[in-house]
């Protein structure tokens, strides 16, 4: 708004001025509207600008996507990201089962679920600051 009132009055003031022209055409080249309105990642800045990078390689820097699903077989387990050296992890054995088993993962080898069968192995993650 302050902006648009600026721009009139320079250009009322170029039009009784004999150096009109020059003026104006100043003003028109400083004040080309064709480049748009700036996206969210030309604005983003800090931690915001990190994470958008992060999710623009296909990293999830906060564990905000739904993770990935494994056969949870011995080759094949469930990774368990963790910034410690062990992580408690529940497991729903059965699609309807409302009953949730609770057991400690530890780092190294996969570890099986004591209800289910269902193996679980502990991967480092780092947090992204």
């Amino acid at each position: 708004m302050a902006g648009r009132l600026l721009l009139r009055s320079a250009f009322r003031a170029t039009r009784t001025c004999r150096l009109g022209v020059i003026m104006l055409d100043l003003f028109t080249s400083y004040n080309d509207f064709s480049l748009g309105i700036p996206t969210d990642e030309e604005q983003a800045t800090g931690l915001e600008k990190i994470i958008m990078n992060a999710m623009k390689e296909g990293t999830d820097p906060y564990n905000m996507m739904k993770p990935k699903e494994y056969a949870g077989s011995k080759t094949d387990a469930h990774l368990v990201p963790s910034i410690t050296n062990k992580r408690i992890v529940g497991c729903v054995c059965e699609e309807d089962n409302t009953a949730v088993v609770w057991f400690w993962l530890h780092e190294g080898e996969a570890q099986r679920c004591p209800s289910c069968g269902s193996h679980y192995k502990l991967v480092p993650h780092e947090l992204p600051h």
